[in-house]
This record gives C-alpha cells, structure tokens and sequence, in this order.
C-alpha cells in the first residue's frame, strides 16, 4: 500500500482549479456565512453533479462551499473541464493526492480512495472551521467511511447519491435483506454469509427490476463486491440524511417510499434537489457539431452515444452501423474504439471521440471508423457529426437519444425533452433505465435478440423508427419527454419540489452551524 503521507493537501481559490496549492486558513474567505465541505469520490460522473450542486449551495441559499476531490489521473482533462465550470464561483477546489489503486489490493474499488485519505481530509476541515463555521460534510455515495469524521468534529453529514432514487432503493432492499449477516467484507468471503437478492423486485412506483437490471454490485451476492456495498449501505444509515440528484416528479413514488421508511425510523430524510447537470456552456468543443445540426431540419436527427466509458463489440459496432444506415434517419454518433474483447463494456481508458471528422490516424487499427462496415461512410455521407451531449441534446434538430444511460445522460435527456433509445451496458445503467421507462414512459427498451446479448441491426433500425415516428408509442414518448422537461425546469426554480428541498435542508445546516457559533463563544467567554 502507498504511504501517503508525503503528500500535502492542497486548496485552491474559488477562481483556481488548476494546480492545487498548499492549504492553509487564510485560503478559505472569512465569511458569517456558515461553509459546506463536500466530496466527490474519483470518477467525472460523480463530480459534475457534485460540482453543480455546490455552485447551487452558494449561488442560491447563502452558504459557501468546499468541493474536495481526488487526482484523476484517468480522465486528467475531463476533470479539469468539468472544475474549470467553479472559475466564476464563490466555490474552492480542494484536489487531493491520487491513490494508487495498483497498489492496494486486487478486489479495491473506486471508494477505497476516500479512507485513505481521511487524515487530509482532517487536517482541511480544521482549516476550514477557523475560518468560518462549518455547517456540513458532503460526502458522495462512495464516502460513507467519512461518517465518523464529522461527528468527531461535531457536524452533521449529509451523503450525496449523484444517481437516482431507484439505485438507492436497491442498496437498501439489499442492505436489509442482509440485516441478519454478520458485518465484514472478509468474514462474507469466508463463509458466504450475505444473501442474494430475488431475481425479481418490485420498487415504488410498480417498477420492477429483474436480476439483469440490478446494477453490476448488487448481482451475485458471492461477489467480493457485494459485501462492500453491502457494509457501504449499512454505514449510511448513520447519515444525518440524503440529497439525491432525480426531483420528485421523475420518481414520485420513490419519493414517497422514502418519506414512509423516515416515519418508521428505518432510513435518514432524502431529498431529491436535482436533475444536478452541466451547463450547455461548459462544452466548448461542439462548433463543428452544431454547425452540422445547424443545417438540419427542426426534430429530424438521432443522437447517439454511450458516454465517456462505454464501448461496444467489433460485432456489435458494425450492427449498430447498419441499425442506423437501416433506419432511414439522420444520425450524430460519438464513436469510440471498439472493444477488443468482444464484450460490450466499460473503456475506462481515454478513446477517440469522432465521426466523419477526416482525421487522420498513423495506424488504421487505432481509428475507430476503420472498424465500420465497407462503404458505410459513402452510403452515410452528409449524415454523420459529433459533439458533447448537452449541446447536442438541447439543439432543435436532436430528436431522439440512443443512450447507454449513464445518470447524467439521462437527466441530460429529460431537461432537453428529448426521448430516449436505451441502452445501458454496465454498472448501474439498467437500474437507471428503470424511472425513465417504466415509470416515466420517456425511452424505448433495447433487448438483445441473442444469448450472447448482441443487439440485431433489425432491433436497433425498429426501434430507432418508432421513436422518431408517428406510431402510437413515438407519440407517447415524446410527448411524454416534452412534459417531463418542463417538470423538470419547475423543479429548479424558486418554489419548485428540488428548491424547496434544497431550501429546507440548507436551512437546517445553517441554523445548526450558527447555533454551534453562538455556544462556542458563550463558551470562550466564559473560560475568560
């Protein structure tokens, strides 16, 4: 294991994200304002909800705030743009020293980072505290062992789930189906101790879940995995309580099954404050892109990407190709390598975001179009473009949104009321799936049509059609996605479901932070 401690923690000013500096007090503005120190675990689909809600925090409810996060050395400039979006906020950054994954053991995970690094996290919070008072810890959902740590500083600790009330749903179906087990991930391991979940689960709202759609932790209870998340929702019932990144007419049940479990005392308050999502002006790498929507026809163009992670078959690619061509409709695609390994999967390594573009590459092997179908660029000129998704999203020609549905995709999708293909290929994804089709009717559901999971060119042209058509379904689905948007736009708004739930919990951070303030120097002055 890497000794860490020859690393300094660093704190940047509200206007800096770039190279950290060395954290002191004097960084942090002195302010009566109370101050939120909130942590996104390492990965960018858990910081840009993070970082959007700490500028709301500030911007909107009269609190400062600190967004610690931790050296991604995998993705550097994608975590650089998104932190690049505090530069004109009253929002510190705070980058910690990376963790070397490598070197901890085989089974570690993306939460592994945050309790290693607890003695910075330490040492920042004294920092802060002398210099305003400190009205809450904000951790993300991987974070939970930082539970103990605002109580040893006396403040409350909120956890932050950047996904939906569905997944939080299944940790908790899972965390107490397994009540009974004895705690520690290594005794599981030993002795199979935790229990599977049914290959069927009804969540509020009459979603239900098949095994398939259970996020990839949640599958085999065999899994070393498992246990992990298994002790992770365990400690979050020690949670002063949750924010959660949806808003309540997106899972209105959920919302309600969570408002029940506070009554019975069986799970701390949620409050759903999103849809949390990226400012379109955040993406300045869309001009070539949207100069192409540009001269399309209003709704006459399928967007499709699966994230900054996902990567399908060669197989797999060359069926989505001709799925597309099939479909008769005009298409932007962001593609990426394929996978190699002939399984539709996480690419956690940087990948080649183009299509069509003429650039050119020193080996044919390394460009992705080299792995298209023969003649499917001549077949398909003038069709193709590229570009980020809130841009494209939210343009008048974008239609409709093949997805793997990613979280922040997904709200994405609905703020820009554009209905969705899904897709999902990994991690939580199919959960995610779960509000937006069964719930909210705003996607069409892509099954694969072999035992292998391969998706048929036929599958994917069909249902490319039906929503972009005039069949009863694409009208649904549509009209759906457009009242879905507007909801989503009240949400977020003063008096809105997400700002009042914003509002309340704000309030009580801050006056339990002042409260603090005022004992503490009764107390001083008493000891004078």
């Amino acid at each position: 294991m890497r000794d860490l401690s020859e690393h300094q923690v660093k704190l940047a000013s509200p206007a800096h994200t770039g190279s950290p500096m060395e954290s002191s007090a004097s960084t942090v503005a002195v302010s009566p304002r109370p101050h939120v120190m909130l942590v996104a675990s390492p990965g960018t689909g858990h910081l840009i909800p993070m970082t959007e809600l700490a500028r709301r925090l500030v911007a909107h409810h009269s609190l400062t705030a600190t967004l610690v996060t931790f050296t991604d050395q995998s993705a550097p400039n994608a975590h650089s743009a998104v932190l690049s979006s505090l530069s004109a906020t009253q929002v510190s950054a705070v980058a910690l020293p990376a963790v070397a994954l490598d070197d901890l053991l085989s089974d570690a995970h993306i939460g592994t980072s945050v309790p290693i690094s607890i003695p910075h996290l330490r040492a920042l919070l004294r920092d802060i505290t002398s210099a305003a008072p400190l009205a809450v810890l904000v951790p993300d959902f991987f974070g939970s062992t930082l539970l103990p740590l605002a109580a040893e500083l006396g403040v409350p600790a909120y956890i932050f789930s950047p996904s939906n009330l569905s997944v939080l749903a299944l940790m908790r179906n899972a965390v107490e189906l397994n009540d009974g087990a004895a705690s520690g991930w290594v005794f599981h391991w030993l002795y199979s101790a935790y229990r599977d979940l049914p290959d069927v689960l009804r969540l509020p709202g009459g979603v239900l879940l098949r095994r398939e759609d259970y996020t990839d932790n949640f599958k085999n209870s065999k899994e070393p995995i498992y246990a992990h998340v298994i002790e992770e929702g365990r400690r979050y019932r020690a949670a002063d309580g949750f924010l959660v990144n949806s808003f309540h007419e997106m899972e209105p049940g959920s919302v309600e099954e969570f408002k029940q479990a506070v009554e019975q005392g069986t799970f701390p308050p949620v409050y759903p404050v999103g849809p949390l999502i990226r400012p379109c002006s955040d993406e300045d790498d869309a001009s070539a892109c949207l100069d192409w929507l540009d001269r399309q026809l209003t709704g006459s163009v399928v967007y499709v990407s699966f994230g900054s992670a996902g990567a399908l078959s060669v197989e797999q690619t060359a069926e989505l190709a001709a799925g597309l061509e099939g479909s008769g409709h005009r298409f932007l695609w962001v593609m990426r390598m394929p996978s190699l390994d002939g399984e539709n999967s996480a690419m956690i390594t940087a990948g080649h975001g183009i299509f069509a573009t003429g650039t050119t590459h020193s080996n044919d092997k390394d460009d992705p179009l080299a792995w298209l179908p023969e003649g499917f660029l001549e077949r398909t000129s003038g069709r193709g473009g590229v570009g980020a998704a809130g841009a494209v999203l939210s343009h008048p020609a974008t239609a409709a949104f093949v997805s793997h549905c990613g979280w922040n995709s997904t709200l994405e999708s609905v703020a820009s009321g554009v209905p969705m293909v899904a897709w999902p290929l990994y991690a939580e994804q199919s959960t995610n799936a779960a509000p937006a089709l069964l719930s909210e009717n705003v996607a069409l559901r892509l099954r694969a049509t072999r035992a292998d999971g391969l998706i048929a060119r036929e599958e994917i042209a069909a249902a490319v059609r039906q929503v972009m058509g005039g069949e009863e379904k694409g009208r649904t689905v549509r009209r759906r996605a457009g009242e879905l948007q507007r909801a989503a736009a009240r949400a977020c708004v003063p008096g809105g479901s997400s700002w009042q739930m914003l509002e309340e919990v704000a309030g009580k951070w801050k006056a339990a932070a002042l409260g603090r303030q005022k004992r503490q120097k009764t107390c001083k002055r008493r000891d004078k």
